[in-house]
Formats: C-alpha cells, structure tokens, sequence
C-alpha cells in the first residue's frame, strides 16, 4: 500500500515552501536537512507531506518515551490506512545489573515489562519485515540491540493449506519460536491445544490464529479478534508466525552457540586462575554454566541478550543489531529518518554506549559477566553514522552538529498556521517568588487557562506541587519517575481542566502540545547549566506559544548569557512572525488541538471485556467456556455479573 495522508488541514504559512525544499532534496539524494521549525508551526504536518510525497519507509526517533507518544498519536491520525507503530523501551521500571567493588555489592537486573509496549515492539518490527507503507515512532532505545534481523526472518514459521507437516512436530516448531503453551491463562504469547486444533495468540495481541489438523496435514487457518464472541474467519493459503522474542537463535545453530560460549567460559576461568582469582573464576563458572542449561532445555535464558554476541555469530567488538538495521535489512532500497527534538536525541545517541560499557567492564572484570557481554550494547554513535540513510534533523533549536553536517540545507519554519507569536518574556527577582507565582497562577486559572511550572529538582518540582495543592490549587507534578503509561494521560487532564497547574522539570520542554498553557514560569532561571541554557529555554518557552496571550516569567536575580541569548533568539522570530501577519492582514488565533485518548492508556483486554456486555446468552456461553478451560475465578465472575444484571431486571 502506499502512503495516503488524511488529513481536514492544507499546508499554509511557510509550510509549503518547507515540503518542496525538503522533498526536492530528498529526491536529489541529499543525505543531511534540518526543519528549524518553532513550536506550533506544525512541523509533524509538514513531515508527513514530506511522507506521503517520497513514499518510503519512515524510522521516526524522539528523545523520549511522552514525545514519541504524542508524535505516534500524530502520525497514526494522518495515516489511519497505513502501518504506524511505536517503539519505545519496555520497562516500566529498569534498573541494571551492576557490582559496586567498595562495598563488595552486586546488584541484580531489576525490571518491570510492561506487556502492552512489548506487544507493540513486535508488532512494529513485523510490520517493517512485512510491509512499505510503514512508520515507527521510536525513542531513542532503538539503537539497543534487539537481535539479528536475518535470524529473525529466517526462524519465522511459515505455514500453508494442506501442508504437510505432524501435529508434534508443529508443536515443537511453537516452542521454539518461544510460544508458550498454556490451556488456562491464554494470553499472547501462547498457545493452547484442543485435539486437532491449535490456537494461537499471536504475541502483537492483535489477533488469534486457529490452526486444525486433519491427519498430518494442516486442513484449515483461521483467525479471529480477541475477545468473547470470538468469530473465526478463514484466512489465505499461507500465513506466517514470527518469535514470540527477540534473540531466538535457529535450533541447528543454538548447539554452536552453546559450544562457543563453553569455549570462551573456559578460556576466562583459565585468565581468573593464573591471577589467582579462584572466587571470580568459580563465580563465572556457576553463573554461566546455569545459563547454558536453561539454554539448552528452553532456548532461552534469563539474560540471554548477555550471550547475544555468540547467538548471532558477531565478532568481538562487532556492532549489535538494532531497529535502525531491521530497516536498513528489509528496505535495501532505502528509508527515510527524522531525528526529531535533534538537539537532545543526538547527545543522547552519543552517549549511550559508553555509558554502558562502563557498567559491564566491572561486571566482566570480576566475574559476574563473560568478556563477550560487552558487545549486548547500545550502537556506537560512528555506526550509528553508517546505518543512517536520508535523515532531517527536526528542532526549533538545532546544534552545531546537525547544522555543519546538513550544510546549507537548513530550511527554517517560523510562522504559524494560526498567526500566533512567540510569548511576551518578563523577568522578576527571586525574592518571595513562591508567593508572587501564586498570584501569577490564580490569574491564570480565573480565565480558564494553564500553567506550566518549570523547576531545577524532582524534590522541589514534588514540594511545590503539594504546596499549591494544599492552597486549593488542582495540581501534578510530572518527572521521569513517573510511569511511561501515566504521563500522556496526565498530560490529557490537564488539558481538560482536572488539573490547573503541572510541575515539572525537562519533560515540560520539547514538543509538548498544550494549547491551553497560556503561562510558563521557571524557576531559577539564572542558574546557568545543561537545564537553563540558550537551547533549554527556548524550548521550554515554546511551550507558551501555542497560546493567543502566552507569556513568560523568568524568576531570576540576574540576566545570565543564556538568558540573553534565548530572549534575543525569541525576539528574532516574533518580528518575522509579525511582519508576516502584517503583510497577510492575519489576526492570531488560538491553537484547536482535539483532546484525544491515548491508545494505550486504558488496558483493552480480554480480562476486561465482559464487564461491558449485556447480553446474559453471550456472557453465559463465556462463563461456560471458562470452566471448561478450568478457569473458576473468572467463571465466578461472570456468574455474580449475571445475578447483579438479572436482579436489577427485577428491580425494573
């Protein structure tokens, strides 16, 4: 399919002078361009024009998780036909295996999947293995390692209509993509046997595959929605199962894996034990060899992207393969990438790796780890480099970096649709701040309008937080501790009015949407550093643009160079957006952005669907079903759901 944008808007402004230079260069093969486009001028409309005019498979990578679920809500709005997905780091709480030599502490790998986002990880890199007309919205984790691209394609399962092929052996075929049998919790990911049928829940989530069997061959495919009423459609001659992980190694090639990693296990114990490191040679050995043994029972170990380098036959040092080559393997003729808030993903990207390695040479040196470990890592930012093909670094505040690397190519977008200007800027002492911020907020609030609050610490963005909750104040704070589920829908209710005021620190900066923030105050604004330079405040002053009667305060004792630079820079843009509304006679208007749910803020599963079903035969056929599949607890409650909907009948 190709790429159809759907969208109510037209290009305007200095937009369309924005798609043509941008897709023009695209198609002279310019590598390097950079959109300076200031917050509310509607850089992602003007990236997907620039989609649907090279029609090519499109990596969309954000500095984090809010701002690529914002920008994949965006995109899948603009492109409701096409393949739009999201991929962003699956732990709800991550923190890594590490030993602290000191006070002789090792610390285990601590996490907490979040099996939503995982579901749609795979779902995403499906699509880019089966489909043209594909858009990932990624945070920056997808320069981690996630597996051999070709391992993958080649480990899927492919079944056919009249294939021939034993019941067995399918089943075999299942465990070893690391589907998981489980006749009771069916959930994705497993698989349930009833005689010659096989089910299957896919592990995107999205679907149910019913295989049936007469003899040894595959007599039917169907598949069907999760759900109750679960209604089994026939499907074509041929479908494809891909792994239910990443890093699923090719039985035949397992055993070498294996046999390699034994091999370099003996060779570090031998290193551990001429310098007379017994503990750190017997540690390495217990540790390993436990792995090997879940490896061959399973094909799978806790920490199995540890031995990843040996999985996939990479040579020490050897880069890792990431999202970024799932692209570059199934699309030779190529992709395009928008590096979007450049500014922050490119540091980010540079530093990934060598933060990493840093943590793993202590693992390794005192034997918790094998050398060959090292390599589970992030992609260095030189083979990041190569991997890249046509790339527009997207920012209101672009760096050095993207700029000399794009050359001339620096297309500026400036006016908004709207003819709305960059927000008044006043500065005010610190003395007594917390007090004149009140005030500040109640004028705010009274007209109906929000109010961003923007500090230097999670503590204080927490104190401030309950302080203005305590004066009556409806009042969230919002930092990185927050759950990655949580912070769209907090977002959301500001939006609506369930919360006045969000304090934050910088996750109120790049590319937030919020129309009704009507007033930005930072705090500390002199304190001179990473959160209050040039490029910092400018970007967390956006955030008020999108508002007829933005402002800004900036509490501060002094006017530090940032400060200068940021106020002249904002200055700059207003008398070219003024001059512009002058010469089209334009009045500026308030921003309309539809307050929309996010996909995955609410669980949708099929644990929750009954509640919502009022019809008594359909919800006692299901609660027979669950006590045949011996799942009491569910059957319970679909029962006493039947009694409370046939006594408010009576009632009636």
């Amino acid at each position: 399919m190709k790429f159809e944008l759907k969208s109510k808007f037209r290009p305007t402004g200095d937009q369309p002078e924005a798609i043509k230079q941008l897709s023009e260069n695209l198609k002279k093969g310019v590598k390097d361009q950079v959109l300076l486009g200031v917050t509310g001028s509607g850089k992602t409309f003007t990236l997907a024009n620039v989609i649907q005019k090279i029609q090519k498979p499109t990596l969309i990578i954000s500095p984090n998780k809010t701002l690529a679920a914002q920008l994949y809500q965006e995109f899948k709005e603009f492109f409701p036909n096409n393949a739009v997905h999201y991929f962003v780091s699956y732990y709800d709480y991550y923190q890594p295996e590490a030993y602290i030599p000191r006070s002789d502490t090792y610390i285990e790998k601590d996490a907490k999947i979040n099996e939503e986002i995982d579901r749609l990880r795979h779902s995403a890199v499906q699509d880019v293995t089966l489909r043209k007309d594909v858009i990932v919205v990624a945070s920056v984790s997808c320069i981690y390692n996630i597996g051999s691209p070709q391992n993958y394609e080649n480990i899927s399962l492919e079944i056919k209509l009249k294939q021939g092929i034993k019941r067995k052996n399918f089943l075999s075929l299942l465990a070893n993509l690391q589907y998981q049998r489980n006749d009771i919790d069916f959930k994705p990911g497993c698989f349930r046997v009833r005689g010659e049928i096989i089910e299957i829940y896919i592990v995107t989530g999205e679907k149910i595959l019913r295989i049936e069997f007469l003899g040894d061959k595959i007599e039917k495919i169907s598949e069907a929605k999760p759900g109750l009423a679960q209604k089994y459609k026939s499907l074509g001659p041929k479908t494809k199962i891909f792994p239910a992980h990443f890093w699923v190694t090719p039985q035949d090639k397992l055993e070498i894996a294996i046999g390699n990693i034994k091999l370099e296990l003996e060779e570090r114990k031998k290193q551990f034990k001429k310098q007379k490191k017994l503990l750190e040679a017997e540690r390495i050995g217990q540790r390993t060899n436990y792995d090997l043994e879940m490896l061959k029972e399973t094909g799978w170990c806790h920490g199995i992207e540890n031995y990843s380098s040996h999985m996939e036959f990479r040579k020490p040092g050897q880069a890792p393969f990431s999202l970024v080559d799932y692209f570059n393997y199934f699309n030779p003729e190529g992709f395009l990438m928008f590096i979007d808030e450049s500014h922050i993903s490119i540091p980010q990207i540079r530093a990934m790796a060598v933060q990493d390695r840093i943590r793993k040479e202590t693992l390794i040196d005192f034997g918790f780890r094998l050398p060959s470990a090292v390599d589970n890592r992030p992609l260095k930012f030189q083979e990041f480099e190569k991997r890249q093909k046509q790339t527009i670094y997207v920012s209101a505040t672009p760096a050095d970096f993207e700029k000399d690397k794009s050359k001339n190519n620096i297309i500026e977008q400036l006016i908004r649709p709207t003819g709305l200007l960059e927000p008044k800027i006043e500065i005010k002492k610190t003395e007594n701040q917390i007090k004149d911020l009140m005030q500040e907020i109640k004028k705010e609030t009274a007209k109906g309008q929000r109010v961003l609050v923007v500090t230097i610490t999670k503590r204080l963005a927490e104190e401030i937080s309950d302080y203005l909750i305590e004066h009556g104040i409806k009042t969230q704070y919002l930092h990185s501790e927050v759950k990655t589920m949580e912070r769209p829908e907090i977002l959301k209710n500001l939006r609506e009015g369930k919360y006045d005021v969000l304090v934050g620190i910088n996750l109120l900066r790049e590319g937030i949407d919020l129309p009704e923030v009507s007033l930005v105050a930072i705090l500390d604004a002199d304190k001179e550093g990473f959160l209050r330079n040039k490029t910092t405040l400018i970007q967390t002053m956006g955030r008020a643009a999108r508002h007829p009667n933005g402002r800004i305060i900036l509490y501060a004792d002094k006017k530090t160079q940032s400060m200068m630079a940021a106020i002249k820079e904002i200055n700059r843009r207003r008398k070219i957006q003024e001059a512009y509304n002058k010469k089209h006679k334009i009045n500026p208007t308030a921003i309309i952005k539809d307050i929309r749910d996010w996909g995955f803020s609410k669980k949708e599963d099929v644990d929750l669907e009954f509640w919502q079903v009022n019809d008594k035969k359909l919800l006692e056929k299901e609660m027979k079903i669950a006590a045949k599949n011996l799942d009491f607890e569910r059957a319970a409650e679909i029962r006493d759901l039947i009694k409370k909907q046939d006594s408010g009948e009576n009632k009636k």
